[in-house]
């Protein structure tokens, strides 16, 4: 139909719609305004005063309708005497280049269109010399073609292409097949794509360079923009280390079409064994749906998990069902040190809890009488020897910190200030526990403390502390049905099932806040009295917090305040095998020390990467009170699985302090281990390790709906087009009207135009008729 049409204007104007809208109006005799009007009033007066003295039969309305008409032909006539004509600049012939960008990746062989890969339009339109775009481009201009992935690379025909490369990179592409034809003059750059860039780097860069250089991109976009059915997991974000028999919690992003409520499985395996799986309800289409799985990690090392549904009938993309994280599981000893001003049950309970536990090593310092301690679990016998750490680096040895029912008077103004830079600085876990001499109650307002902890701690909490106390019935907030420390069961659900089945526990702490920012995981229910071990008096329900944190800094902070959670095991309503006080406890101190910083923070862009593809590596360097050092000797000793070794030196990031960076580039698949030794002044030497998983990823197959906006925008902010398969017939064409390369300016004559003389025509015969009709004739 728009064929037909743009046939009828080209016959009715001699010119393409395209043409008109290209070019611009010229006169071939002197011409302006004042003259055309000057002439159209000699010619116009006399004709409209010739019907204005012919009385007769006719009315004034008449005399104006034939004058009009009149006046109408002449201007037409007048018009043509001043030689209209349409100035465009089109490209000389052969004189001008066109760089044609065909995307090369694995998105290319999706079938989203009626059944045909994308891959096969190219061929059809580009695949050989007879082809009907290529042909039509190269009557016009000198062709190169290129295919593109990562980057450009010239190409003689599409006989070339492979369609299997694992990654597209737009910006990187276009800009370097600019570089390579700037010497020639260059019209523009055909990119055919389905613009499924995951290169995860801003184009703008290489578009302000393409408008600087008035380069214009033809942007022809395959594939649907919305696929019909089909299921993806887009993103899986997990902890990059846990300790080895904790929890890893995963959270997933889930998005699908055209299985709108259906349940699926969702597995997770561990090199080819599966560890977990559940049952998910797949949202509506379209709709981005969280989902979070909790592994447990029993086996030590560098571990590939795989995040899986099935493919289900009739799905378009079956490649996108499944990503991996890789996690390192540790299998190292953390210590955590546990200050406590009294003998009570809550102390003796959880270091039995966590005593079987090989990877947490529980350091208790117990105050027994004034200035007196009792140490149990330490490594020398010098470990607080005179008590509480009374410097950073003593205090920075350990991973978390657990204060009991201890006042904060017991501390000095420094301890004080040495613990909020424990989490702050240090990025340790902070865990204080419910007491008479904890949180407001102990007078830990108004110290630095007091603005770590993730509840208020204010100074007007009561003014004796023996007149609260309430037992508290737990259970889990929204937040908590999911995080790791709160699973106690077999699954979500049987944890939440057991939390409501608990028995009541107690505080004597009275959180009246929690501070914004701040998570709740667990609440409870309480019934509060005027004074403890009064029967008689009132009783009021309310709820208040009981598990409570908040990211300070570089560290976390935990509000537990209950004073008794030892009752979970002991209460006669729990039986003797449970082990829900066990795993609570044992979670929740791998929980304080699962992203707890050491001296040598080594960072990666990602856990996983493409062969040949170079990878950054990023080293913070502290000294023994996490203070950035920029004097060390730092090397990244490199290992693989396949027998790869190699130490690169990192060098000091001048423009930050204690951060040194360096960059390798892993040529094939495997697991690779970046250790990282930092040499401080003295000798003494601090690492770390990390992992990442060199693989031919599946990544083209994610997010890969045809990406308009993308196109869209390319061709938009550099002066181009956008076109579809449908429409891609007018782009030579509108390429050699570009008025980008060598150009000449083409002349076309409008006033013989077959429209030109229809109108005259019209007008003429119109006014003939007119007055027959009227009986004028």
């Amino acid at each position: 139909m728009a064929n037909w049409l743009e046939g009828i204007f080209q016959f009715l104007f001699k010119y393409r719609p395209t043409e008109f809208a290209k070019g611009s109006l010229a006169f071939g005799a002197p011409f302006s305004v004042v003259i055309l009007l000057l002439a159209a009033a000699a010619i116009g007066v006399p004709a409209v005063l010739s019907y204005a003295g012919v009385r007769g039969k006719s009315t004034r309305r008449d005399r104006w309708v034939l004058g009009g008409l009149r006046v109408a032909a002449l201007v037409v006539l007048l018009v043509c005497l001043f030689r209209p004509m349409l100035l465009l600049s089109a490209a000389v012939p052969q004189r001008n280049y066109v760089g044609v960008l065909i995307d090369d990746s694995r998105s290319m062989q999706v079938a989203d269109e009626n059944g045909k890969a994308r891959s096969d339009w190219v061929e059809h339109a580009f695949g050989g010399p007879d082809s009907t775009i290529l042909k039509a481009l190269r009557q016009k201009f000198i062709v190169r073609l290129f295919r593109f992935s990562s980057g450009a690379q010239r190409v003689d025909s599409t006989a070339q292409l492979t369609f299997a490369a694992n990654q597209t990179h737009l910006g990187a592409a276009v800009e370097q097949a600019r570089q390579e034809l700037d010497a020639v003059p260059l019209s523009g750059l055909v990119v055919l794509s389905d613009g499924a860039d995951n290169s995860r780097v801003p184009i703008g860069d290489e578009l302000l360079s393409l408008r600087a250089k008035s380069v214009p991109i033809f942007a022809v976009g395959l594939g649907a923009d919305r696929f019909d059915k089909d299921i993806e997991i887009r993103r899986v974000d997990a902890s990059h280390s846990v300790l080895r028999g904790g929890s890893l919690v995963a959270d997933l992003l889930i998005r699908q079409r055209g299985y709108a409520g259906a349940r699926v499985p969702l597995v997770v395996e561990d090199g080819g064994r599966i560890v977990s799986r559940d049952t998910i309800t797949l949202p509506a289409d379209g709709a981005i749906s969280p989902v979070r799985v909790t592994v447990v990690a029993n086996d030590a090392g560098p571990r590939a998990l795989t995040f899986r549904i099935p493919v289900q009938p009739g799905e378009q993309v079956q490649q996108n069902n499944a990503q991996q994280a890789l996690v390192d599981v540790r299998d190292g000893r953390e210590k955590i040190l546990y200050v406590e001003g009294e003998p009570r049950y809550e102390m003796r309970f959880i270091r039995a809890a966590v005593e079987a536990d090989s990877n947490i090593q529980l350091v208790a310092l117990q105050r027994t009488a004034e200035n007196k301690f009792l140490r149990l679990n330490v490594d020398t016998a010098d470990e607080l020897l005179g008590g509480f750490p009374k410097s950073r680096a003593e205090l920075f040895r350990y991973r978390a910190l657990i204060l009991g029912n201890i006042e904060a008077s017991f501390f000095t103004h420094d301890q004080l200030a040495m613990l909020a830079d424990f989490v702050n600085v240090r990025g340790g876990g902070l865990l204080m526990l419910g007491g008479r001499r904890a949180f407001a109650e102990g007078g830990y307002a108004g110290t630095p403390l007091a603005e770590v902890m993730p509840v208020v701690v204010s100074g007007d909490a009561v003014a004796d502390s023996m007149t609260f106390f309430a037992d508290l019935k737990a259970s889990l907030t929204p937040p908590g049905t999911s995080h790791a420390v709160s699973q106690i069961g077999a699954t979500p659900a049987a944890s939440a099932a057991r939390w409501n089945t608990l028995p009541a526990i107690t505080t004597v702490n009275r959180i009246r806040e929690v501070k914004p920012g701040a998570v709740t995981l667990i609440k409870g229910t309480m019934a509060v009295g005027g004074r403890a071990g009064d029967p008689g008096a009132p009783l009021k329900s309310y709820e208040q917090p009981v598990l409570v944190y908040q990211r300070y800094g570089r560290g976390l902070a935990i509000a537990f305040p209950v004073q008794d959670s030892w009752n979970w095991q002991m209460d006669p309503s729990s039986p003797a095998e449970d082990e829900t006080f066990e795993r609570f406890w044992r979670q929740m101190l791998r929980w304080m020390t699962s992203d707890v910083p050491s001296r040598v923070v080594v960072s990666l862009p990602t856990d996983q990467s493409n062969p040949k593809n170079p990878i950054a590596i990023r080293a913070a360097v502290s000294d023994s009170i996490f203070i950035p050092r920029n004097d060390a000797k730092v090397v990244a000793h490199l290992t693989s699985d396949s027998g790869f070794t190699r130490d690169l030196s990192l060098d000091w990031a001048i423009d930050r302090d204690g951060e040194y960076r360096g960059t390798f580039t892993p040529d094939q698949p495997g697991v690779y281990t970046v250790r990282v030794s930092a040499e401080l002044p003295g000798g003494t030497t601090v690492g770390d390790t990390s992992y990442v998983r060199v693989a031919d990823l599946n990544t083209e197959y994610f997010d890969a709906e045809m990406r308009a906006p993308l196109l869209k925008r390319m061709a938009t902010e550099t002066g181009g087009k956008f076109y579809t398969p449908a429409t891609a017939g007018s782009l030579a064409e509108d390429v050699a009207l570009s008025k980008h390369g060598v150009t000449v300016v083409n002349q076309m004559d409008l006033w013989d135009m077959p429209a030109v003389l229809l109108l005259l025509v019209a007008l003429v015969t119109a006014e003939w008729s007119y007055r027959k009709m009227r009986g004028l004739a």
